[in-house]
């Protein structure tokens, strides 16, 4: 319901109010002649909605072998921890053909509908005690109260972590994120390594257990299907288990923990919209599509080319890398009516690429959208008076292209 004194607020049209728009070189990049040559990261920039298109859907020219190298150089120290752990493996992120297929279909099954509207209850449970917690004190810290946690939760449901490990992992998972992608001195790598580490052999104890003991989790679902057969596991499968099962839980975790916080900052920053949404329930679903559109977790994923292709009218050798923005193909005015503009009036539509498209579009995209959206009912019905706290500096963004979210979201009520 609306509060007490918002009513004629509520009713009057709003208009949405310009937002910052995606950074100035994908703004020139989607007006430019051919692909921009971005030297900083040695890519060529794929910023327009259609050739982004393209991309996704000729995995067979665009390969994803590439498509999670570390945005940061790992130090002796941190080298020097990690062999104690599990080493790389291709994972249905960074892999291609017959092999993107093999990790690609238990994912599938493990995450259809069917398996989702089951976990919905226990997301919905959890989202709500979050919600209690925060108190009566009028004001709290929502990234780590709530957009870290939620997600955190449901995913090691999903997988069959003990509820007593959830924390732990969800530690490990935030932990590879800062050791692969932001700028740690030495010692807070290694730091950071140890605790990756940890967080592989807590998977590796689960992939073990579900050998001998297989329950209805995905953990499970990933046993049987990637190491078929009886028998105690190889070290090589454990390996590649664990690398993908730890690709699972980062993936399930931070990409939603991003979609969260980021969701609720946009909505907070633009009042109006905040209003209209706690006024007009129906407005939720498109909320949660232009959310995901407007300010994408993952703002852009690498490729490499297999052979000599020409993209955009730029002809490009077998091996050149190029950057899919996912964010920049999002706001294609070409593709989106005043694409730089935050707006949940906007008609819901669900063909935005905040969840890649293709062969490889995110499996877990019904599952972040289910999370978002129980996540703005509750807030939105609970805490309509919900607003960023004018004592605190603006949130700022985590530097990275995966996993883009406020640092913190101070909030009062």
């Amino acid at each position: 319901m609306c509060q007490q004194g918002t009513s004629r607020r509520c009713a009057t049209r709003s208009t949405a109010t310009p937002t910052p728009s995606t950074p100035a070189p994908a703004a020139r990049a989607r007006r430019a002649e051919g692909l921009t040559w971005l030297p900083e990261v040695e890519a060529w920039l794929v910023a327009r909605e259609g050739d982004v298109r393209e991309v996704l859907r000729r995995a067979e020219d665009f390969s994803s072998a590439n498509a999670l190298l570390p945005d940061v150089t790992l130090s002796e120290a941190a080298l020097g921890v990690l062999p104690r752990g599990f080493g790389p493996r291709p994972t249905v992120v960074s892999s291609d053909g017959t092999a993107h297929h093999r990790y690609r279909a238990p994912l599938n099954r493990g995450l259809s509908s069917g398996r989702i509207a089951a976990l919905m209850p226990y997301a919905r449970e959890q989202a709500r005690e979050l919600v209690d917690a925060l108190g009566t004190g009028g004001s709290a810290e929502l990234v780590e109260a709530y957009a870290r946690r939620l997600p955190g939760l449901v995913i090691g449901r999903l997988i069959g972590l003990d509820p007593a490990d959830v924390p732990s992992a969800v530690h490990g998972g935030h932990r590879a994120e800062e050791l692969l992608f932001r700028p740690l001195s030495p010692p807070a790598q290694a730091a950071a390594a140890e605790d990756v580490v940890a967080l592989q052999h807590l998977l590796d104890g689960y992939v073990r257990d579900r050998r001998s003991h297989p329950r209805e989790d995905l953990c499970s679902d990933l046993v049987t299907a990637l190491a078929p057969g009886e028998g105690e596991l190889t070290l090589e499968q454990r390996h590649e288990l664990v690398a993908n099962l730890q690709n699972l839980l980062i993936a399930g975790l931070l990409t939603t923990s991003a979609l969260l916080s980021t969701a609720l900052l946009h909505l907070l920053t633009d009042r109006e919209q905040w209003l209209l949404l706690c006024c007009d329930p129906t407005l939720i679903g498109a909320a949660v599509e232009e959310c995901a559109r407007f300010d994408p977790p993952i703002q852009g994923f690498r490729r490499v080319t297999t052979r000599p292709v020409t993209l955009g009218g730029t002809k490009l050798p077998a091996g050149a890398t190029v950057l899919v923005a996912y964010a920049s193909a999002n706001r294609d005015e070409h593709r989106h009516a005043r694409a730089d503009r935050f707006d949940i009036r906007r008609p819901e539509d669900r063909r935005h690429l905040a969840f890649g498209h293709g062969p490889h579009n995110c499996p877990g995209s019904r599952l972040a959208r289910a999370q978002l959206r129980l996540t703005l009912e509750l807030f939105s019905q609970t805490l309509p008076g919900l607003r960023l706290d004018p004592d605190r500096p603006p949130p700022s963004m985590r530097p990275t292209l995966i996993h883009r979210s406020p640092e913190v979201l101070h909030v009062t009520w």
